[in-house]
Formats: C-alpha cells, structure tokens, sequence
C-alpha cells in the first residue's frame, strides 16, 4: 500500500490497524529483549569455567597450565581455547617448560592438539610442546609431543597447577619449530632416547 493510499483510510480503520500492530510491535521488543538476555547469561555462563576447570572436565590433569591467569577464553563446539598469562613464566616438573604469555590449543577429551605457546626443555635445548595426551589415566603416563618425539611422563606430576617462575627474558630458542630444525645444535643422547610412537612400533613387533 502506498502512502497516498494509506492516508485515505477511515479513521476507524486505521484505529482497527493499529490495535492489531501494537500489540505484535511490543511482543516482538519483548521476544528481541529476551534474546538479548539470554545470550548474555550464556556468554556469562561459559566465562565462568577457569581452564583447569575445563582440563579437568576433558580428563586431563589440571597442573598441565599454570595459576597466573589473566584471561581465558573456550569455543565450547570447537575446543579451541586462548589463555592469556600475566607474564611469560617456567615451572620445573622432571623437565623445565616454559609458558608464553599467550598460549593456545583445541580441547578434547583426553587431548590437547595444535598447541602453541608451551616449550619444553631437554638437555639444555628447547622444543615446542605441540600437543599433549592421555591414552589411559589407568596407565598414570601422559604424553607431550615435541615435534620429533613424544615425551612420556608420569600424571602424577601435573597433579595440580605448578609453581611457574615469572621471567624477563625473550622466549627461549627453539630447536623444532613448524617441523623443521632451526637449531643445528642437537644431541644425539637426545635421539637415542626411544619415544613413544617407537616404542609402539616396537611393541607390535614383538606381538606378530
């Protein structure tokens, strides 16, 4: 209807129209009103789950990240996750790692993949964390990948969050970085430990 048109309408018509409108105007405001609440409370909601929460939620040990938290943040469809630290810092398990003050990662039950952020010190060397897992808690191991192998430890080290030393430094050098060497300076004490994928294959060996 044009807006000639609708200005040649009979008063009593239009007062018909507008008892029809206003009434659909105000519950579409109240339906907008109350998605817009919702949606706060469930921003709100996923806000409130701490990253050791959501480790141990996916069965993983919650003193696999430290304490010194500024921020997190999870897409609860795809596991991905940022947190953010107060300030790049290195806690000592059997080994050294060290925690940027940006790390990054997709949860999953069991899992940790694509992790940026974590290194980890062996032989003076150090080696980017790039994924962590639990086959079987029964088992007590986890596994840390590092790029060339994967370094088992015993969960009862990441029982709960570690006590991380606040460094100034610049991040430590890298020996593996985006499967590549970037850093000639490699021991070969370091590749004649068997990792895990070996000792697997070696395991199948035995069996067939």
């Amino acid at each position: 209807m044009k807006f000639s048109q609708f200005l040649t309408l009979k008063p009593h018509i239009l007062l018909r129209m507008a008892v029809i409108i206003y009434p659909l105007s105000v519950a579409f405001h109240r339906f907008l009103a109350l998605f817009f609440l919702l949606s706060i409370c469930s921003v709100a909601a996923a806000s409130s789950v701490s990253v050791h929460d959501a480790l141990r939620h996916n069965g993983l040990p919650i003193g696999l990240l430290p304490t010194n938290v500024l921020n997190f943040s999870l897409d609860a469809t795809s596991g991905r996750f940022e947190l953010l630290l107060r300030c790049a810092c290195n806690a000592k398990f059997e080994n050294q790692l060290h925690y940027d003050y940006n790390v990054t990662g997709t949860l999953s039950y069991g899992q940790i993949n694509g992790m940026s952020g974590v290194s980890a010190q062996e032989l003076f060397l150090w080696f980017p964390v790039k994924g962590i897992r639990v086959d079987i808690p029964s088992s007590g191991l986890i596994y840390f990948d590092v790029g060339v192998i994967y370094k088992q430890f015993s969960l009862s080290l990441f029982e709960s969050p570690p006590d991380c030393t606040e460094v100034t430094d610049s991040p430590p050098e890298l020996v593996f970085r985006e499967d590549r060497i970037v850093n000639s300076e490699l021991s070969q004490n370091l590749f004649g430990k068997v990792g895990y994928e070996a000792e697997q294959d070696n395991a199948m060996r035995a069996l067939s």
